[in-house]
């Protein structure tokens, strides 16, 4: 299985299914005698964990990491960090009635057809038990990016047919763990996922990510372009159906004589009026925020029976079983930011 590894100065390489004995990562390229923080590298982990919220999956994994290599004395030696979360709250016996069926909208009929085989104990690699170790390596990534004065910041931007502005959601902190990124939200949000998870549906998303302190001249022109990398980072997360920068889709309906960033001097340095540009231009950072939102699509896996296929071509009923997210965008937060922070390191290395 090939494609398992992401960036090229700081590599990513990712391990481990689902219902295997564990999953991890190894980061390579990352600098040496940074100071690590693995406090704060464990409360990232606690902020993607399922079993903390009622609309999220009731599995219980405590997801205590194991940095296994690259660090000494509580700095980084240059050496690839390698790190691991062992599995503990596996239900192998709640899949095993999945073994002959194509789940819908799943990537079960996928792999069976690239590989030949497939794991249906929960889904294996393709499962979002595969985003922990991005969530890690990502709090390193941010550990070097704060150091250069760079934060990440997302928020929940959309739930369902819920559009939430500014005033009624919430950034989360890098500083501080958000155990329930649902409490600064309208309360029709969470009744509408209440009303989802009895009647055994799920919903989607948008989260919006900004980037700020970023210096103008990071990412390249051509196909290496800073957006087309943060393309790729968040399309690679699991559930994600659409991404966007600055004005996005929204721009194609605009005036060019609108949508143009003019520049204009400020005391000490040149910036714009406006950023539809969202923070890049032409593949490369120009000083300003930057900003992308990520689409979520619903959940696949229903607690009520639908029909589909067995893996001999059969009509079938399936049961709707197991343990899921009614939605994935508020624990999908700190993967957002990990994937996005991993891109921005990745290109300052360079």
């Amino acid at each position: 299985m090939a494609g398992n590894s992401i960036g090229k100065s700081l590599v990513l390489t990712t391990f481990g299914e689902s219902h295997g004995k564990a999953v991890g990562g190894v980061l390579d390229g990352f600098p040496s005698n940074i100071e690590i923080n693995t406090d704060f590298i464990q409360s990232e982990l606690d902020r993607r964990r399922p079993g903390q919220a009622d609309y999220s999956s009731p599995r219980n994994e405590q997801d205590r990491l194991e940095i296994l290599s690259g660090l000494f004395e509580g700095r980084t030696t240059g050496a690839p960090i390698a790190f691991m979360v062992y599995n503990q709250d596996q239900r192998t016996q709640d899949y095993d009635y999945l073994k002959d069926l194509f789940r819908p909208s799943h990537a079960d009929y996928t792999y069976q057809q690239k590989y030949g085989i497939r794991d249906y104990r929960g889904g294996g690699r393709s499962s979002a038990r595969e985003t922990l170790a991005r969530v890690a390596a990502g709090a390193f990534a941010k550990i070097f990016l704060q150091l250069k004065g760079i934060g990440l910041h997302a928020r929940i931007d959309q739930i369902g047919p819920y559009k939430i502005g500014d005033e009624g959601s919430v950034f989360s902190n890098k500083e501080s763990q958000i155990p329930n990124p649902l409490s600064h939200i309208p309360p029709e949000v969470t009744e509408y996922l209440a009303q989802l998870k009895a009647e055994g549906d799920t919903t989607g998303g948008i989260i919006q990510c900004i980037i700020t302190g970023i210096p103008a001249g990071i990412g390249e022109p051509v196909f290496d372009k800073l957006q087309a990398d943060l393309a790729k980072a968040m399309l690679s997360i699991n559930a994600v159906k659409g991404f966007e920068f600055g004005s996005g889709f929204e721009g194609a309906g605009m005036k060019g004589s609108v949508h143009n960033d003019r520049f204009i001097k400020t005391v000490d340095k040149i910036t714009t009026l406006t950023n539809n540009s969202g923070g890049i231009q032409g593949g490369i950072s120009n000083g300003q925020e930057i900003m992308f939102r990520v689409a979520f699509k619903p959940v696949s896996t229903l607690m009520q029976d639908q029909q589909t296929l067995t893996t001999t071509g059969e009509s079938t009923t399936m049961k709707g079983l197991g343990r899921h997210d009614v939605c994935v965008v508020p624990r999908a937060l700190p993967i957002v930011e990990a994937m996005a922070a991993l891109t921005i390191a990745d290109h300052i290395l360079r």
